[in-house]
């Protein structure tokens, strides 16, 4: 790893399930790993797509935070679903947390996430000077 990336590190995040960091700075830009719905004061998994995709947001926001970025400035988003068909309900929590920004983003079925989650979100935002 170049010496000009930084390692992200928070608390108000879950940590890292094996040997990556939650997100690295490099080159202005925040490289999110993907978030779960994991309480990180608990390491308990919400329960349901809605619960899952709040504490996925609310732990992406929180990394955004410790990376000096924000939701606003999130340019490429992926979503990865468990089943597709949730996708419209997924939507709506999304452009809640999106408001009137928008990123790029990539939805696609998976067969399995880490901790049988229903949804798994990244992101690639720019960071403020």
């Amino acid at each position: 790893m170049s010496s000009s990336n930084k390692i992200i590190s928070t608390t108000d995040a879950p940590k890292a399930l094996g040997p990556y960091a939650q997100a690295i700075v490099a080159n202005g830009f925040v490289f999110l790993s993907g978030a779960l719905g994991v309480d990180p004061k608990t390491g308990q998994l919400a329960e349901g797509l809605e619960a899952q995709t709040e504490q996925a947001f609310t732990n992406i926001k929180a990394l955004l935070k410790e990376s000096n970025s924000s939701m606003s400035q999130v340019v490429k988003a992926t979503v990865f679903l468990k089943d597709l068909n949730d996708f419209n309900a997924l939507n709506v929590i999304y452009a809640k947390h999106f408001g009137g920004s928008v990123a790029a983003r990539s939805c696609v079925e998976v067969a399995r996430l880490p901790l049988n989650a229903v949804v798994e979100i990244e992101c690639i935002a720019t960071v403020s000077a």
